[in-house]
């Protein structure tokens, strides 16, 4: 073993001690899946330039290989999210995700009674996000965007929200045909059924008071539930299904039906 892997391998086990590994979900020679807790950035950004903990190098760190990012979830959303170990393999899975040619599903909950089902066919722009800026649509920068939703449970608690008595909401699946920026989030806030935890789209009442009463669980309530897609070098089938968060089953487990 030369001088140059000693130094590499002494960073992977000082990072492996310090950070939590991820829970790996599907790996072999050329891509490796994760259940991407909430909280973590996928890469590094200037965004947060601030953050050094990120999926890639977390997984850099746990294989002892150089990973490539495919797709993205946003930092507050958990679950399914693949890398590639080559460019090549991560430019052939990328292309998939751009052709929406992956099968995705996620679950979240979300303010309020939503419709038993439906479409949300809303075109989507892109947002100005500077930093001390109030964020406005970028004129002329609209794209499709259609996600397909099925509300699996309403639920009703005797706590005031605002103006209403009783906190309502409902725990959706969700498809998204695409994959734009904030589809779900924004799609639902479009809706008037703000995601729960979400701070940018999110309703601030909600955000509050679920943040008084479970305050060791509260986050963006999305999670990448299940992920299909075809393997970049054998063209097999791959379905990988993430669980939910503890956060998310804890909160989930406090909660009662309501029929209506």
């Amino acid at each position: 073993m030369s001088l140059s892997d000693v130094a590499i391998n002494s960073v992977f086990t000082h990072s492996i001690v310090e950070e939590e590994p991820l829970s790996i979900l599907f790996q072999d020679a050329h891509i490796v899946a994760v259940n991407k807790p909430s909280g973590l950035l996928v890469h590094r950004t200037n965004l947060a330039k601030e953050e050094e903990d990120a999926v890639v190098q977390r997984l850099r760190d746990q294989t002892g290989k150089w990973v490539f990012p495919v797709h993205r979830l946003d930092r507050g959303t958990s679950g399914v999210l693949v890398m590639a170990f080559t460019p090549e393999m991560a430019r052939r899975l990328s292309a998939q995700f751009s052709t929406s040619s992956t099968q995705k599903t996620y679950h979240c909950l979300v303010r309020g009674f939503c419709d038993q089902m439906g479409v949300i066919d809303y075109p989507l722009a892109k947002l100005n996000e500077q930093k001390g800026r109030s964020r406005f649509k970028i004129e002329g920068t609209e794209k499709d965007a259609e996600t397909h939703f099925t509300r699996l449970k309403c639920y009703e608690l005797p706590i005031p929200v605002s103006r209403y008595d009783a906190m309502r909401l409902s725990w959706i699946e969700v498809t998204p045909k695409q994959g734009r920026k904030h589809q779900i989030r924004r799609h639902f806030k479009h809706l008037l059924h703000p995601l729960v935890g979400d701070s940018c789209y999110g309703c601030r009442h909600i955000n509050k008071v679920t943040k008084e009463i479970w305050p060791e669980d509260f986050r963006l309530m999305l999670h990448a539930s299940s992920l299909q897609f075809s393997h970049p070098m054998t063209d097999q089938v791959i379905t990988l299904k993430a669980e939910l968060s503890n956060e998310i089953v804890n909160v989930l487990n406090r909660l009662s039906p309501y029929q209506i």
